[in-house]
């Protein structure tokens, strides 16, 4: 329906209401009329409406709108300032750390034609093992890290030393030793508990006397570095059963302060552990006249004498020193 219907129905609408309600209340002001019909009076002109206002018309929009809400004004971070090129594999996985087992054996040369040992097997603690060198051979004993650190005397002046335990793992350390050559050395080794012990007597000393060097008074390298005397090294372990054992005496021949002789001799102690048998040992000499090596076997006597002694004067040539 268009606008202008609707305003003419609309007023229609009100004149008739408004001439049925003049009609009422004229109707009410009037007596009733019994003897004849009285003429209705004439109706009144309809009132003209205008300016009628839509209560049901369309919504209008406000004359203003609200201004958008303004951006901050600090300028936007990017969180990548730079693009990554993608590769076409797949970055690769580190390897979970393990527990090495390198087994590795330094020697360095030292005073007195020494060299210090040392081992790291940290898959061997608290382990004993071989050290070869030159012909000798002795057990040792690793600490808890694995680790162990040696005085041994040199042998050769390109000395190499090996470490082998018994599961066939083991090492290797070379050495350089340039003044062997002014030492003279005397080694007995042998398998077992305190069996055999190297005697010097030097510039004519007595059994017990201060010229008197052995494992009971082994002196130290201090003597030979001052051209003095000689000192005794002991290795292996003592404490272990079967283990393998050496005596080394060392005398600075060619550095010595005065001339004289050393008597040397080897003793074997009639033991619980080697009466009534065979003891097997080694001597091994070196000096001026090169290298000497020996294989002794010694028909130790009954267990009635264990504690004598077995004295060995002719195992080593006595030394005849001048002095230097």
């Amino acid at each position: 329906m268009s606008k202008a219907r609707r305003y003419i129905t609309a007023g229609g609408t009100l004149a008739c209401a408004l001439g049925i309600g003049y009609f009422m209340q004229a109707g009410a002001q009037s007596p009733v009329q019994t003897a004849g019909l009285v003429p209705t009076p004439a109706l009144e002109t309809p009132v003209e409406i205008t300016q009628i206002e839509l209560t049901s018309a369309e919504a209008v929009p406000p004359m203003t709108a609200p201004e958008p809400v303004p951006l901050p004004a600090a300028p936007v971070t990017l969180a990548v300032a730079k693009d990554v090129p993608l590769t076409d594999s797949m970055p690769e996985e580190e390897a979970a750390p393990s527990f090495t087992c390198d087994y590795v054996m330094e020697a360095r040369p030292m005073a007195a034609a020494m060299v210090e040992v040392k081992l790291s097997a940290p898959c061997q603690p608290n382990t004993g093992f071989t050290l070869h060198h030159n012909g000798m051979m002795f057990t040792a004993v690793t600490g808890d890290q694995g680790e162990s650190t040696l005085s041994v005397p040199a042998l050769t002046e390109a000395a190499v030393f090996i470490a082998a335990f018994e599961d066939g793992q083991g090492a290797i350390a070379t050495a350089t030793v340039d003044t062997l050559a002014l030492y003279d050395r005397f080694v007995v080794q042998w398998r077992g508990g305190a069996a055999l012990h190297v005697h010097a007597l030097e510039y004519g000393a007595d059994f017990g006397g201060s010229g008197h060097v052995w494992a009971g008074a082994s002196q130290d390298m201090t003597r030979a570095l001052k051209g003095e005397g000689g000192f005794l090294t002991s290795l292996g372990e003592p404490d272990m059963d079967h283990a393998l054992r050496a005596e080394v005496y060392t005398f600075p021949t060619g550095a010595a302060a005065q001339s004289g002789e050393v008597n040397l001799q080897v003793e074997a102690e009639v033991t619980d552990t080697n009466c009534g048998r065979d003891l097997e040992a080694q001597s091994i000499a070196i000096g001026a006249n090169g290298l000497d090596v020996q294989d002794i076997v010694l028909a130790m006597p009954d267990c009635d004498g264990v504690g004598d002694f077995l004295v060995l004067k002719n195992l080593f040539n006595d030394l005849k020193i001048a002095s230097n």
